[in-house]
């Protein structure tokens, strides 16, 4: 049987590479990488605009607000006359190939400083905003999602934090030996198959069976590969005979996509993996025999180098810390007992982690690394879509008539036997269906496209299974559209105080009649993040050609078993270790990266048919675009409106004169102040001027700023211009880090993220 290639992709490094696309350019080149597209020039009828990067400052819902540098080069002009934009927008987004479009733009103010002194009248400045404001809106500007979150950084963005997620650890168990969990949601649930003896686990999302005659469990492995015991939580051994009506309910094997394509490795299968099943919250470590433990550079720390883990070890303290679902546990001893550790908390060693280590890919979940920051600052981000109320549909499928019970600490109810999130409050019915919200009258319809939400709904708590729906908003509605999102919260990223982590905490009951509805789960799916896909699941260690199927079959609906957000997934187990230079994990990890071109929840089936979603990198807009050539993408604007340029010898400022040193044009723009206030002063009225001559130099005095106040708003100034340049090479970077992550994940036939010694360490969907 085939088995995965080892994945070959690094630990993230932030390397210098735009990932920006021109608005007229089809979705296959939007996708290219290494050609820097900024500036851009739009040709109008009156000349050409010359667009900077724009600064983009404050994000509230799908409403960007922020500035940006312009050229305006008239047909009838010699020399190019610059200035600063304000403007507020819609932002529509696209996770999946990581691109924002700044469209519906409006110009709220414009100013261009070297007109001020030479244009009296203003006629000059009033015919440069008249153009602008006729041709922004037309504009659709696509800005990469990591050139997006370092610039919103520099307003520092408030993050939707949730206090309450709960923090108990779940039962840590760790084995010296290669072992799969394989996880209940409580003790076992067992449903008649009909039209056989046969019964089946339906509270689990692994294919588990039961022979009533011979009173044996089946656990399917892969198609072809089954496993037995007596007692489902006892001794699980490979059977060599499988009865033929057991055979025939196998999950089916899918297709892999082309990118996804098992391919031969060179690496001998080992044996199989303990199996070990668990009715509780429940994580696996497993090692490789007895723990190895090896060095990281420049720290007190030592990691596991024999499990797939998240294992530290603090050498002074002589403690052990593992990660899991973003939130660490703590303990003297591997075999336990485990507390959690608040991040505030940790060894000041893990923040000195380097990002190509090793274990580089554990820093999201270490307060104040840049990687945790740009994660908190990820999760902010919605995903955005554009409803059509007139195509927009829902039916909902109930297991029975509808049940329903109470929120916990609200006076809402929500209904227990569907997968579809339902609330009754005030009367109304209110369903979040794949991130869009329906209302009704009635528990069973018919549902219309809402176009606003009362507020009550987001004070559901984290103790709720639905609790997920406060993260799905409703922006703005017209006639025809309602234009929504989410954030990552709804697909059960949460910013804990400074970091993210996976899942609330805590445990949901799934319902259980003719079908099951699992709910979210936490704990069970050793889920770990990547920048760029989001969690993936883990799944401890493997041996052996062996693919545990998850979520097949009907005997469920809907609900979400892990990570991922479909319940379809898959995870191979191949021999597995580190040792030395032969480090690497052969997880053959398909789940949430198998979908990952179809994360986005509006783009589903049934969204599809919902909304106007534009294909990713199809721009439409009446101007012409195309790159700007022999222009270096270093112009920002400050928040006075002056233009400025980075160069190898500093900033320079852009006034009457051309560009000069920032200084320069500092001590110009204060003569030239002293030189219009004098003039004020002679056209006074002589009858006054005496009287009002004094008022105003007694005012003068007052407001003159001390040389110590001057000196202090020109360091400001130059601070903000710094955070803009920096915060947009950081952009450039996690650009190139994530045009690379595609690359490597291209070439390497699989999408996941992070590495040990060049083995694939799970990526999974972003979402």
């Amino acid at each position: 049987m085939a088995t995965w290639r080892r994945l070959k992709l690094r630990s993230v490094t932030w390397m210098s590479l735009l990932a920006f696309c021109l608005l007229s350019l089809s979705t296959a080149w939007a996708k290219e990488e290494a050609v820097d597209f900024w500036p851009q020039e739009i040709e109008t009828p009156k000349g050409v605009v010359v667009v900077y990067q724009p600064q983009p400052e404050k994000l509230e819902g799908n409403k960007l607000s922020g500035m940006a540098a312009v050229a305006i080069e008239l047909k009838d002009a010699a020399e190019p006359v610059f200035g600063a934009i304000w403007f507020e927008a819609r932002l529509d987004t696209d996770r999946d190939e990581r691109i924002a479009t700044i469209t519906d733009v409006t110009v709220t103010q414009v100013r261009f400083p070297e007109q001020d002194e030479k244009d009296q009248d203003g006629k000059k400045v009033e015919k440069f905003k008249t153009l602008l404001e006729e041709e922004m809106p037309k504009w659709n500007i696509p800005i990469s999602m990591d050139r997006l979150m370092t610039t919103l950084e520099l307003a520092e963005t408030r993050a939707e934090a949730t206090q309450k997620i709960n923090t108990d650890p779940p039962v840590i168990i760790f084995m010296t030996e290669p072992a799969v969990l394989i996880t209940l949601d409580g003790e076992e649930s067992l449903q008649e198959i009909e039209g056989s003896k046969l019964k089946r686990v339906v509270n689990t999302p692994f294919t588990i069976l039961f022979e009533t005659s011979k009173k044996t469990y089946y656990l399917n492995a892969d198609k072809d590969t089954w496993y037995t015991a007596s007692d489902i939580k006892g001794d699980w051994a490979i059977t060599k005979t499988v009865p033929v009506e057991i055979a025939a309910l196998a999950p089916k094997e899918e297709a892999p996509s082309e990118d996804q394509a098992p391919k031969e490795d060179d690496e001998e299968p080992g044996p199989p993996p303990k199996v070990v099943v668990a009715t509780e919250p429940t994580e696996l470590i497993s090692s490789n025999g007895k723990p190895e433990f090896t060095p990281l550079s420049g720290t007190d720390l030592l990691y596991m180098s024999n499990t797939d883990s998240d294992v530290l070890m603090d050498i002074k303290k002589q403690e052990y810390y593992v990660l899991l679902s973003g939130r660490w546990f703590m303990s003297k001893k591997m075999e336990g007992p485990w507390k959690y550790i608040p991040g505030d908390k940790l060894p000041a060693d893990l923040a000195k982690i380097p990002e190509d280590s090793e274990m580089g890919t554990v820093l999201y979940a270490v307060p104040g690394t840049d990687v945790a920051k740009e994660a908190v600052l990820d999760a902010q981000i919605p995903q955005t879509a554009t409803v059509d109320r007139k195509k927009a549909a829902l039916t909902v499928e109930y297991d029975g008539e509808p049940k329903f019970e109470p929120i916990p600490t609200t006076k809402m109810t929500y209904a227990i036997n569907t997968s579809t999130p339902i609330i009754l409050l005030d009367g109304k019915y209110y369903a979040c269906d794949e991130a869009i919200w329906f209302v009704a009258n009635s528990a069973k319809g018919p549902w219309q496209v809402a176009t606003s939400i009362p507020d009550t709904i987001y004070t559901i708590p984290p103790e709720s299974p639905i609790y997920n729906v406060t993260y799905v908003r409703i922006y703005d509605s017209t006639p025809e559209v309602v234009y929504v999102g989410y954030t990552p919260g709804y697909t059960n990223t949460y910013v804990y105080n400074t970091t993210i982590v996976y899942g609330t905490g805590y445990w949901y009951s799934g319902w259980h009649g003719h079908y099951y509805y699992p709910r979210p789960a936490t704990w069970g799916f050793h889920v770990r993040w990547n920048p760029w896909y989001g969690w993936g699941v883990g799944f401890s260690y493997g041996y052996g050609p062996f693919r545990f199927t998850i979520g097949y079959g009907g005997w469920y609906r809907g609900g979400w078993w892990g990570p991922a957000r479909r319940h379809a997934y898959r995870h191979g187990y191949r021999h597995g270790y580190r040792h030395g230079s032969r480090a690497g994990y052969r997880a053959g990890y398909r789940a949430g990266s198998r979908n990952s071109g179809r994360n986005n929840m509006y783009r589903s089936q049934r969204n599809q048919a919902r909304t106007r979603a534009q294909p990713a990198g199809t721009h439409k807009r009446q101007a012409t675009a195309r790159a700007s050539t022999g222009r270096a993408n270093n112009v920002y604007a400050d928040r006075n409106g002056n233009v400025n340029r980075k160069t190898d010898k500093g900033w320079e400022q852009r006034s009457n004169k051309g560009w000069e040193s920032k200084d320069r044009a500092s001590q110009t723009q204060q003569q030239r102040d002293r030189s219009t206030q004098t003039q004020q002063q002679r056209d006074r009225s002589a009858q006054t001027q005496q009287q009002q001559s004094k008022q105003r130099q007694g005012q003068m005095q007052r407001d003159k700023p001390t040389q110590t106040q001057q000196q202090r708003t020109k360091q400001q100034q130059t601070q903000q211009l710094d955070r803009s340049h920096q915060a947009r090479q950081q952009g450039n970077k996690r650009a190139s880090s994530y045009n690379q992550s595609r690359s490597s994940s291209r070439s390497s036939g699989s999408r996941s993220g992070g590495s040990r010694g060049g083995g694939g360490r799970g990526g999974g969907g972003r979402r």
